[in-house]
């Protein structure tokens, strides 16, 4: 647990260099660029999970690791091929936007894919050393890159194919090495191509309404206010998505032992997560009242001038942070046991949210307005799984007494 913790925390910590970068030395209007950027790439990324996802670290303790890795590496780069065409002419870029995206979405793609397997098959600190590793990298490269004099949107595209470059040949590396034949009857390799596929779509559902509900804000923002007001948002969402660190980390781990769990141990497991729940629920409270405390003036000079507009941003987002932390724990738990269509309406019940709220404070509140439909759809979403949480804990109760 500590070390995936540490590195989690690591992560962290780049990712925010990499914010820091481009808000200082980009401005906002760049800063809004690299977001948009980034949330395209996101995008791309939750729909190459259609055929892969946490279904691999899943499936991949009972099946060979080759025949799942071929079909998600094939829809993978299908994905970004196609996705990044699309975004691209949306977008107005031309062609460069389009090939960097296409390429860059396609190398995280094949990484994850990549560390998922690694996971599931229980290399956690290659897994933590690689996922920390990347996130290193794109900070060290992109500070290098600004040092030397070079002071547009582009350096950040330079910087990530280092990154995930680098990392994604490490991981194939290490997958070559697993003693699972790559050799086997098309029938079986048909097989499980079906099975991930079915898995996939249950537990993947959830993550692409998830990701609306994230980020619908950013779009309607960068097409109503610009890319500066985008570059601020960006920022406040980033510094107040930092204290998911501890949730994060705790569900992923919680996955991965529950997945290896006996369905009779479930309801003993659900206990334990609720008591782990209470406690980073109250770090991440706290958490959010610092955040809330810091002045205008703090970011002004930490980010840039422009960036002091993002201090209302954290107020608003400070109930649905918390909201969300609890809302990664209970999804995970109900996701180990395929209960899939639960954490699939919390997740629709979030973008039912989301979605007007978005549009009708947005023209009105501008950034505030973005940041307080995030926080009404995470809430959403939090209650409606914490009550289906209690209920599924009163039934597991009654079926295993002994476990509880």
């Amino acid at each position: 647990m500590a070390h995936h913790f540490v590195a989690r925390l690591g992560g962290a910590v780049g990712s925010l260099a990499v914010v820091w970068l481009t808000a200082r030395y980009l401005g906002a209007a760049g800063r809004g660029q690299v977001s948009l950027f980034v949330t395209d790439t996101a995008a791309l990324l939750l729909f190459t999970g259609l055929l892969g996802g946490s279904s691999l670290i899943y499936l991949v303790p009972r099946r060979n690791v080759w025949h799942l890795l071929a079909p998600a590496y094939g829809w993978a780069l299908l994905v970004c091929a196609l996705g990044a065409t699309v975004a691209g002419a949306l977008r107005g870029g031309g062609w460069p936007y389009g090939l960097n995206l296409a390429a860059l979405a396609g190398l995280q793609a094949l990484l994850s894919i990549n560390l998922s397997l690694l996971l599931g098959r229980g290399h956690e600190r290659l897994f933590n050393l690689l996922t920390t590793g990347q996130v290193g990298l794109l900070a060290a490269a992109l500070a290098a890159l600004l040092a030397l004099g070079y002071r547009t949107v582009p350096v950040f595209y330079y910087a990530s194919y280092l990154a995930y470059g680098l990392p994604l040949l490490l991981s194939a590396a290490r997958l070559w090495q697993l003693p699972d034949v790559r050799r086997g009857r098309r029938q079986r390799r048909r097989a499980t191509a079906r099975e991930l596929a079915r898995h996939s779509r249950g537990a993947h559902f959830s993550n692409i309404i998830v990701f609306a509900n994230y980020r619908l804000g950013y779009y309607v923002v960068a097409y109503l206010l610009g890319t500066p007001a985008l570059g601020v948002l960006s920022v406040g969402v980033a510094v107040a998505e930092g204290l998911w660190l501890i949730a994060r980390s705790t569900s992923l781990i919680q996955y991965v032992a529950l997945v290896r769990t006996p369905a009779a141990g479930q309801g003993g497991a659900g206990r334990t997560m609720g008591r782990m729940g209470l406690a980073v629920l109250g770090l991440t409270a706290l958490g959010a009242a610092v955040l809330a405390a810091v002045p205008a003036g703090w970011l002004a000079g930490t980010f840039g001038p422009a960036f002091a507009a993002a201090r209302p941003v954290l107020w608003a987002l400070a109930p649905g942070i918390v909201a969300n932390a609890g809302v990664n724990l209970v999804s995970t738990y109900f996701a180990a046991q395929a209960r899939y269509g639960i954490n699939n309406r919390a997740a629709g019940l979030g973008l039912l949210v989301v979605l007007p709220l978005t549009v009708g404070l947005v023209p009105h509140l501008g950034i505030v307005g973005a940041a307080l439909a995030m926080s009404a759809s995470y809430l959403a979403s939090a209650g409606y799984l914490f009550w289906q949480l209690r209920g599924h804990l009163a039934a597991a109760r009654t079926a295993h007494p002994s476990t509880l």
